[in-house]
């Protein structure tokens, strides 16, 4: 399916998406905390058997270090339009030095779900509405302004909930996970060797060191080998069209996928 996306608004960790076609589908992994606000259309958040509808001025809290599909779409005849507030560690662990730490709630326990759908609030209402403007502005907002409209974010998750005060503020780095069981996984993605790195928990000098201990390939090259495998796999038992294989695997051009095919199997797809 063709992908259209118009990025109109993308500003110091605040973005605004505008999707011109009926429907936008990915698989994407959660690096920062966010918020997302829909305007209009509505965005589908799945994580595992559990989905998450957002719709028209509803707001949702998204966790990090964790996967979600995230299908925007149309509703109507609304395009989808949304902000996403990016809520770096950087950013976290400076205004974590400017509160009060003897008013923090320390008994307060960890959100468990990824994906947190908010209560409709005054405060999500106005911190939204109030960026509308920038919109179709012409000049780039000051980075100080937008620093602003990051910390009212914060301050109003932790005014919905104290859940969100060690959620926020936990600067731990995350837990290393199996490296074959990601890429498994995860093989027919866009995910640079880095990426996949910083999502099972290791810097990259790390993950090629754990990486070596598990398969004699590189990295790209195990992806590229994996994927062949399961599009042969698929060619042979399902009968499915290779223009529609070569694709799901995880490839981007059929030719490259044809001429990687004969190289790895000997043989055209078509044979």
């Amino acid at each position: 399916m063709e992908h259209s996306e118009s990025l109109k608004f993308s500003y110091h960790d605040i973005f605004f998406s505008y999707y011109f076609n009926n429907e936008i589908s990915c698989m994407q992994m959660i690096k920062d905390h966010m918020l997302v606000y829909v305007y209009s259309g509505e965005l589908i958040l799945e994580e595992g058997n559990v989905s998450t509808t957002v719709h028209k001025g509803e707001c949702v809290f998204l966790r990090r270090d964790n996967r979600v599909r995230l299908t925007k779409q149309p509703l109507g005849e609304e395009q989808f339009q949304a902000i996403f507030m990016h809520f770096k560690r950087n950013f976290l662990r400076e205004f974590f030095q400017t509160i009060d730490k003897k008013a923090l709630p320390l008994e307060a326990e960890k959100y468990k779900p990824s994906v947190i759908k908010l209560p409709d609030s005054p405060d999500i209402e106005s911190l939204f509405q109030s960026m509308k403007p920038y919109f179709d502005a012409e000049k780039e907002p000051l980075k100080e302004l937008m620093q602003l409209k990051l910390q009212a974010g914060v301050y109003t998750l932790l005014n919905i909930d104290t859940h969100f005060y060690p959620a926020l503020f936990d600067f731990t780095e995350p837990w290393k996970i199996d490296i074959l069981d990601y890429m498994e996984e995860n093989y027919m993605y866009d995910l640079s060797v880095e990426e996949i790195a910083g999502f099972t928990g290791r810097s990259l000098a790390s993950f090629k060191r754990d990486f070596k201990r598990i398969s004699q390939l590189p990295p790209q090259k195990w992806l590229i080998e994996k994927r062949l495998t399961v599009a042969r796999d698929i060619i042979q038992n399902e009968h499915r069209r290779i223009s529609d294989v070569y694709l799901e695997v995880g490839f981007k051009n059929l030719s490259h996928f044809s001429s990687a095919f004969k190289r790895q199997f000997g043989m055209a797809p078509s044979q």
